[in-house]
């Protein structure tokens, strides 16, 4: 049985755009997955290689507030948490059970491939049966996502 699959969802589009709205004014990158060391040394510390962010932390932050704003979410102060225990952004899409995040997240992974050239993704899910519930779905709607 395979389940079938609405791409137009309204909520869930909007909710994509505001994950790829974060980085509007970054350069368009190839969208292959293959990293190019030689280009991104400054990506590069001890974690490994990461995404090229050539946007300021002013102009991200300018952008969340543009959001927030469209979804009617109070403008955070701060592009990251003074009292957080890392060093970089933090940024959550929140939805209600059964609304379709697993669609939303793994949408947004390609259209931030596509749109800006990202290529590597941390996922964390809470449980062990939520990260097997991923799987059959990777392997059913990879093909039909536009």
């Amino acid at each position: 049985m395979k389940l079938k699959f609405d791409s137009t969802l309204s909520y869930q589009l909007e909710a994509i755009k505001s994950v790829t709205d974060l980085f509007e004014g970054l350069p368009a990158s190839s969208s292959g997955f293959q990293i190019d060391i030689g280009k991104g040394g400054s990506m590069y510390n001890d974690l490994g290689i990461g995404n090229d962010l050539a946007l300021s932390g002013e102009l991200i932050l300018q952008n969340l507030h543009a959001i927030q704003s469209r979804n009617n979410v109070p403008k955070s102060r701060l592009l990251q948490e003074e009292s957080a225990a890392y060093d970089f952004p933090n940024f959550s899409v929140e939805m209600e059970t059964g609304t379709g995040k697993t669609y939303v997240y793994l949408r947004s992974i390609f259209e931030l491939n596509k749109l800006y050239g990202f290529k590597k993704f941390i996922i964390v899910v809470p449980s062990v049966a939520i990260r097997e519930g991923v799987i059959p779905f990777l392997k059913q709607k990879c093909y039909n996502i536009p």
